[in-house]
């Protein structure tokens, strides 16, 4: 369970399985998880500046994002909000709310946004072939540069910032903590270590383990069948071999989780494996001056 401070700051409500239409950047649900779960959680947007913006990257897209931040208040800390497979979503702007309630900004960069709208998919393998193979690591990359970069210019505190990822955003958040030396801690749900290299993908977590620039906290579920365990033991030996700062990174199994145990409003919710990873991300942001 949360605590009763968490709890008291992160407002929830059973989700009622209407059927959304995606018309902006953080709501909606993908086509290929409709429908929906009568246990999801909604967090309201009181006390919030929360909704789409959208910002210039590096080569000059208009990317859009979802933001949630305290009203009227600034020099705030910062996290990132990497989406999982399905984009920026309603569950994902739910995410960056709940941070905002504790007092940070989040955004939620649309990472998708010039290879199509993952809403549209009717299927988890035409989303994938379709649509995030055709997604390069450094142009994803890139985009979070231009995001952190836009969040330190509204209200955020870039001395103090930290990364989280889920799923397909899980990999891109290792690979942000392995490239910016500014962050100060990362938090990845499941996200793969390991796996075919391709021309977007040229390089995965596990390779570049060794330079990693800020301590990572990896929660993954033990039943998970896309992430081997015996991947999770390869890069606790890699980041063993990196800088002090990369080996105070921890990894934790949870037993009875599949993949997606985080993601509330889908079947593989695992409800108090995900309230303990929340508490256990919160520690870990405070703990290294994401706060």
């Amino acid at each position: 369970m949360l605590t009763p401070e968490i709890d008291s700051l992160v407002p929830h409500v059973p989700f009622n399985r209407r059927t959304f239409i995606k018309a902006a950047v953080g709501s909606g649900f993908a086509a290929c998880v409709m429908p929906v779960s009568a246990q999801t959680i909604i967090t309201d947007s009181e006390g919030l500046e929360a909704g789409p913006v959208g910002f210039k990257a590096a080569d000059g897209t208009i990317v859009p994002a979802y933001r949630a931040q305290p009203k009227g208040k600034t020099n705030l800390p910062v996290i990132i909000v990497i989406h999982e497979i399905f984009g920026v979503h309603e569950h994902i702007a739910d995410v960056c709310r709940r941070f905002a309630k504790l007092g940070y900004l989040a955004v939620a960069p649309d990472l998708y946004v010039r290879e199509g709208d993952a809403s549209k998919f009717p299927s988890m393998q035409q989303l994938n072939d379709q649509l995030v193979s055709k997604v390069p690591d450094d142009q994803a990359l890139s985009d979070i540069g231009s995001t952190v970069a836009w969040a330190g210019e509204h209200g955020g505190d870039l001395h103090r910032l930290g990364i989280t990822g889920f799923c397909w955003g899980g990999r891109i958040t290792w690979l942000y903590a392995e490239r910016n030396p500014h962050l100060k801690a990362a938090v990845v749900w499941y996200g793969r270590v390991v796996g075919a290299k391709t021309a977007n993908n040229p390089a995965n977590p596990l390779d570049l383990a060794a330079n990693l620039k800020a301590p990572v906290l990896g929660l993954f579920g033990k039943l998970d069948q896309s992430i081997p365990q015996d991947s999770l033991e390869q890069m606790k030996q890699a980041i063993a071999t990196g800088p002090a700062v990369a080996r105070g990174s921890q990894f934790v199994v949870y037993d009875d989780a599949p993949h997606a145990f985080f993601a509330d409003y889908r079947p593989s919710y695992r409800k108090a494996d995900a309230e303990d990873g929340w508490k256990r991300t919160l520690a870990w942001f405070r703990e290294y001056g994401v706060k």
